[in-house]
């Protein structure tokens, strides 16, 4: 399972470059998970579904199943680590990470301005994008040998896609 993470900070387009990437490998035939890192504390159902009640009511696990999908829901943290074997164990082609700064990973950082250079420092970057040029913030990642993509606008995100996909083959 071919891995790759999508680091940046608020608003700095990871969820748009990972879907591009999903849309991309996905149109190819491949199986794409993804994980999400939210930094807030998000809730994964609307109050008052069947679900909710059960975890208000103190469940610690709850899993909610159709004829065409399953969802837990789990109340504790996890670590990154693990559900990269959980999603292993789904015979997935790719995985797409969004956040988990600390992970391990190859990782795109999206970086909107020179105060975003410190995400040079996190381990594994094989790639920047950025919105504008930012020549200061280039030069580091030349000096580092990692590629610097220019995407002005969401959707451009070709030429480090394509970068992607060569980097992985």
């Amino acid at each position: 399972m071919r891995i790759i993470q999508i680091v940046g900070y608020k608003d700095s387009g990871k969820t748009t470059l990972a879907c591009e990437l999903i849309r991309t490998l996905a149109a190819e035939g491949r199986k794409v998970g993804t994980l999400k890192h939210d930094a807030h504390r998000f809730e994964p159902e609307p109050p008052g579904t069947d679900t909710w009640k059960h975890r208000q009511a103190g469940s610690s696990a709850t899993a909610i199943v159709s004829s065409e999908r399953t969802a837990w829901v789990e109340e504790r943290t996890t670590p990154v680590e693990e559900l990269v074997a959980q999603m292993a164990l789904r015979e997935l082609d790719d995985l797409i990470v969004e956040g988990f700064k600390s992970a391990p990973y190859p990782k795109v950082a999206l970086i909107r301005e020179e105060g975003d250079a410190d995400l040079l420092q996190l381990s594994n970057i094989v790639a920047i994008a950025l919105r504008k040029p930012l020549p200061a913030v280039e030069k580091q990642a030349a000096a580092r040998g990692i590629p610097a993509f220019l995407h002005p606008d969401p959707g451009s995100f070709g030429p480090l896609l394509a970068f992607l996909r060569a980097a992985w083959n």
